[in-house]
């Protein structure tokens, strides 16, 4: 007889922020987590989480509605199907559910992790096999104050912590913005690379304008300047400044990329799990850019524990990225809801051992930081 998906629970967590991250959309005080708990009829429980950042702030799913959505549409068509396939699992959710990219990874996160606990292989084992063990991530400075920046990029390099910042910016005039950017590369010169995201807040002749000011201040690149679905701005950007354009809110998946691609751009892509309904689909991603050498970034929603190992689990297969990662997610958080957290040194993180995820719960902090 064959094991079948018994019982879905979705549970909303907040934890807080370690400080206030000021993005050019939102500021952050606190990030909602939705925690998926998969029981299966052999007894195995397979974990997953779908963040998002600021409710709405950044796409169409909210931790509330990635919560109802599962638990009224898609946790339905999983109850009582065969554990083993993931990949009907996942053609069937694409089948009957339009959207909802973050509520499919969650899911998709949990039927690979009870596989994986199943078979006693890492989800990176069921993927192949990985390639790395450690895994480079940056830190982002966002506190929006220059001199507070500099100094937590100063004590991130003594610590060994991070040695690439990315600096949130968009949300204040572009000249404030660029001194704010600028002032912190030359405090930081060459010890450490500086990044920019603009989250879509320009239009394309600001950009054309920030690009060369940050171009000229030695910053190394440049993600998403302009809103998703202008392409044609995005190619020129990347075929008009040295600086490379890291595609984010524009590749959501590999038909997105193929189209970039063809297009002629010729920077980066970041690859989110979240954006692509999991981690097989935003491999998908992935093969494409390698096929067309566009250079790979591992993003984040900014999620826990739970979201932020599945992503290393898909980096990790890859040969390498390009430029790095940030899966700083847990690190940004007050307090975690795993036994054992993630291991990050030397100015990267360790990849998760151990079956499925490699991770464990702690009953006592989630119920803590459950809402009830």
């Amino acid at each position: 007889m064959s094991t079948v998906i018994q019982h879905i629970d979705t549970l909303l967590v907040d934890l807080p922020t370690i400080r206030p991250h000021k993005l050019s959309m939102t500021t952050m005080a606190c990030q909602t987590m939705v925690i998926v708990r998969m029981r299966h009829s052999d007894g195995i429980e397979g974990l997953g989480e779908g963040t998002t950042i600021g409710g709405l702030a950044y796409g169409p799913e909210s931790p509330e509605s990635i919560k109802r959505n599962i638990d009224t549409y898609l946790a339905p068509l999983l109850i009582g199907q065969p554990s083993h396939n993931v990949h009907q699992l996942r053609a069937r959710l694409n089948r009957h559910a339009r959207g909802n990219m973050i509520a499919k990874s969650a899911l998709e996160t949990a039927l690979l992790d009870a596989q994986g606990k199943r078979l006693g292989l890492s989800i990176a084992d069921l993927l192949g096999g990985a390639q790395q063990e450690h895994l480079p991530v940056l830190w982002t400075l966002a506190s929006g104050d220059t001199a507070k920046d500099i100094d937590e990029a100063l004590l991130r390099l003594e610590q060994r912590r991070h040695c690439d910042f990315k600096l949130k910016i968009g949300a204040n005039p572009l000249d404030q913005d660029v001194r704010h950017v600028a002032a912190i590369k030359e405090a930081l010169g060459d010890r450490a690379s500086v990044r920019v995201d603009v989250n879509q807040a320009w239009d394309e002749s600001t950009a054309v304008r920030g690009i060369q000011a940050l171009q000229d201040a030695g910053i190394e690149l440049i993600e998403q300047p302009i809103p998703a679905r202008e392409h044609a701005g995005l190619v020129r950007l990347a075929n008009r400044f040295n600086v490379p354009m890291l595609a984010d809110e524009a590749v959501q998946d590999a038909r997105d990329g193929l189209d970039l691609v063809c297009s002629g751009f010729s920077g980066a892509f970041a690859l989110k799990i979240a954006k692509s309904g999991g981690i097989y689909g935003v491999l998908e991603l992935a093969h494409v850019a390698q096929a067309a050498g566009v250079g790979l970034y591992g993003g984040t929603l900014l999620e826990g524990t739970i979201g932020t190992a599945a992503s290393l689990h898909a980096w990790a297969t890859l040969p390498g990225m390009a430029w790095g990662t940030e899966m700083f997610g847990p690190l940004l958080l007050k307090d975690d809801i795993v036994v054992e957290p993630l291991n990050y040194t030397e100015f990267g993180v360790e990849l998760p051992q151990g079956a499925g995820l490699g991770i464990t719960l702690d009953e006592d902090k989630l119920a803590h930081y459950s809402r009830k």
